[in-house]
């Protein structure tokens, strides 16, 4: 049961985070939205960088 509940949240979490992205993209002015995708690359990019030093920390 403990295993379905984490699904479920995670799953919750990544569909609010998919509706917050879509509302802030759909009501911003254009110059904001190419700000967002900018911090978005950024933020992607370091936690990339993040999860490869952790990876490399435990091996």
């Amino acid at each position: 049961m403990n295993m379905n509940m984490k699904s479920i949240v995670k799953g919750a979490t990544a569909g609010a985070i998919a509706g917050f992205t879509y509302y802030a993209l759909s009501s911003a002015p254009p110059v904001k939205k190419y700000s967002i995708k900018k911090d978005t690359a950024k933020t992607l990019k370091s936690a990339s960088h993040l999860i490869d030093d952790i990876k490399s920390i435990i091996m």
